[in-house]
């Protein structure tokens, strides 16, 4: 693991206050290889409460690399993410569901393949939980359920709702998400999950992969590497953003304090910025001797234009507060990059 990775975990270990209630439970973790799950479960294991984790990967072989030095407390499950058997898996305390495609190209090209395990993986989770009951179970979800948002005059909370066009390609991954979100909310209602949903905004930290697409890792490895910013749209789209300890910590919150049924925004309201005005941000504070070159290419699948003043009033009413504002998320980005 990257030193920065090591340094970003201890630092989560030390100020996550909720820590004791996770005594001796057993979580089900999916998507435990990608950016978000894996940092789940570094930090869970880190907090050194007996944690169990049970984490269901289509690569077994990549998971015990990824996770080798913690092979004691963990359990890697080679498994189609759409069946679980609940003979292997046994009662677990604690479900987490992080595991779906990330890339708005993949969403684009394959779209049927999108919508489809989106829904499927999430529903037969769903039907683990209701014929296993467990204290509490978090689906992560995306800011891209707002749809298409141009007033940030307002703050966003988690009753808004902006237009989505059930006939763009694009729409795979958000029109999936909401369906998801809803059937959270009918699982809850109709059988007793405690289902809950993380509204993720753009999350990202130590740890991404080197060729991430999305704009604030790439912005930051152009800097890292003090090559020209180069936008492929005008960059008025804006947003919040969220530094991956902070996002871990918010998803534990909402899987201990939250209320089933509910969602809530997961995003740093402070760092609320457009593409445009992050390059330039970029720019001034970290290297400038670059340049902000624009070469508008409209096949890279990007979503519509938004503007998605989030707010996390509701998550911070439960006891969560960000640590990272965002000149300290691009500190730690860009050196995880550059080392």
């Amino acid at each position: 693991m990257n030193i920065i990775q090591q340094q970003d975990i201890e630092t989560f270990v030390q100020s996550f206050t909720l820590k004791d209630e996770l005594k001796d439970c057993k979580f089900l973790i999916t998507g435990a290889t990608g950016l978000i799950g894996s940092s789940l479960v570094h930090c869970l294991l880190a907090i050194d409460r007996n944690v169990h984790i049970v984490a269901p990967v289509r690569n077994k072989e990549k998971a015990e690399q990824l996770f080798k030095d913690n092979l004691g407390q963990l359990e890697l499950i080679e498994c189609p993410l759409t069946t679980y058997n609940e003979n292997i898996i046994g009662k677990v305390d604690y479900i987490v569901h992080c595991a779906a495609p990330t890339a708005s190209r993949f969403f684009v090209e394959k779209p049927v393949e999108t919508f489809d395990f989106i829904l499927n993986s999430s529903q037969a989770l769903l039907e683990y939980a209701r014929k296993n009951p467990v204290k509490s179970f978090v689906y992560l979800s995306s800011l891209e359920v707002y749809g298409e948002i141009l007033d940030d005059s307002e703050m966003i909370n988690e009753q808004v709702q902006g237009y989505l066009d059930p006939m763009s390609v694009r729409s795979s991954y958000p029109m999936a998400k909401r369906a998801v979100e809803n059937l959270c909310c009918l699982y809850a209602a109709e059988y007793g999950v405690p289902a809950k949903v993380a509204r993720l905004t753009q999350t990202t930290g130590a740890g991404i992969s080197r060729d991430d697409n999305r704009v604030i890792a790439q912005f930051a490895r152009l800097v890292a590497q003090g090559q020209d910013i180069v936008l492929h749209t005008t960059g008025e789209s804006a947003r919040p953003y969220c530094y991956l300890m902070d996002c871990i910590s918010a998803i534990l919150f909402i899987l201990l304090k939250g209320n089933p049924g509910e969602s809530y925004n997961v995003a740093n309201e402070e760092t609320y910025i457009s593409a445009r005005g992050m390059a330039e941000y970029l720019k001034q504070h970290f290297n400038p001797a670059i340049q902000i070159r624009v070469e508008l290419n409209g096949s890279m699948g990007y979503a519509p234009a938004t503007k998605q003043r989030l707010s996390a009033q509701k998550l911070r009413n439960l006891g969560w507060e960000p640590e990272y504002p965002l000149h300290r998320i691009f500190e730690r980005l860009i050196a995880y990059l550059k080392s």
